[in-house]
């Protein structure tokens, strides 16, 4: 396992659309969103919070809860943003709309469309009209699919410009599936004709955001450090040491 330095202020870590802060059922132990990177980081000393918000919730919904979260901390001091998929979105809502600029020091996205995404075009085009009565029927919330389209997130970047005071980093995958792969199939091939190279279900182009944007070799889900035990040996990354870098970066701006 690779070394992470130990940061100043606590980080806080973002789930995406569906995601959760950790799973566990009775005395079963439970699995991170984040797979096995809470732990690696608590290990080297930092402070660690996992934010749990509305899976299916709208960006500003959901940026609501990111800042009760916050705003409950025991401290004041200003924390490390890291954030999956549709995470950033909320955290730079709720930076820009909702005053959080002043607890946060920087914000570090992994796999957010920023720019939507055309396979959530694809889906609200082609399923909304069967699922979204069997949604309402079951009070499920489900405005986070329309906040990902290409659309919505050009009218969402034109509302919410960057904070001055907090630093903005970002992290895309680049992925190409085949057979073993055959869920991210469909997706990276509709992204492929729009928007180019891909994790799957965003684009490099969309998740490149702030003053530097990693480009990881993995999968959407990979990025949080999941795995598929049958696929071949170089898909299967341990991101520890990607987190380990994104940690030391930080570390050696002074935080």
């Amino acid at each position: 396992m690779s070394a992470l330095p130990a940061l100043r202020s606590p980080i806080v870590l973002i789930h995406g659309l569906f995601g959760f802060a950790r799973l566990s059922l009775g005395s079963w132990v439970g699995v991170d969103y984040f797979k096995q990177i809470p732990a690696a980081l608590r290990e080297s000393g930092n402070e660690v919070v996992q934010a749990a918000l509305s899976p299916t919730a709208g960006v500003a919904r959901r940026a609501e809860q990111l800042l009760d979260l916050i705003e409950g901390l025991p401290t004041r001091e200003p924390v490390h943003l890291m954030a999956h998929s549709m995470g950033g979105l909320d955290a730079r809502y709720a930076i820009a709309h909702l005053g959080l600029a002043s607890r946060v020091l920087t914000l570090t996205t992994l796999g957010t469309p920023h720019r939507g995404t055309a396979f959530a075009d694809w889906g609200v085009h082609r399923l909304q009209r069967m699922l979204r009565p069997l949604l309402e029927f079951a009070n499920v919330p489900y405005q986070a699919f329309f906040d990902l389209t290409v659309a919505h997130c050009a009218e969402f970047n034109r509302q919410t410009p960057d904070v001055p005071e907090v630093r903005y980093f970002s992290v895309a995958g680049h992925f190409e599936p085949n057979w073993l792969t055959p869920e991210w199939l469909l997706p990276a091939r509709i992204l492929a004709r729009s928007e180019g190279p891909s994790d799957g279900v965003v684009s490099v182009a969309s998740a490149n955001w702030g003053e530097d944007c990693a480009v990881w070799d993995g999968d959407h889900l990979n990025l949080i450090n999941w795995k598929h035990s049958w696929t071949a040996a170089r898909r299967q990354k341990d991101r520890t040491a990607h987190y380990a870098a994104l940690v030391r970066r930080l570390a050696d701006e002074g935080y």
